[in-house]
């Protein structure tokens, strides 16, 4: 099922577990991917794209922790 919520940088730093203003940076250095939609200048994003996303990102610590559990 697809999940076509869309999520902000608020939405993305609470999944990943960093602050917001992190998140903000992840974009500003091209390691987001595009936004889904602009709306009013403000980047969102469907959440799907950002587990997908989560998965293949590099330091992905949360995909290591699930492997050694």
């Amino acid at each position: 099922m697809t999940d076509r919520r869309l999520w902000s940088y608020r939405e993305i730093a609470a999944h990943i577990g960093v602050q917001t203003n992190t998140v903000r940076s992840y974009r500003k250095h091209g390691l987001l991917p595009p936004p889904d939609l602009v709306e009013g200048g403000k980047p969102y994003w469907y959440a799907d794209t950002i587990r997908s996303w989560v998965v293949r990102r590099p330091g992905n610590r949360r995909a290591r922790r699930d492997v050694e559990d």
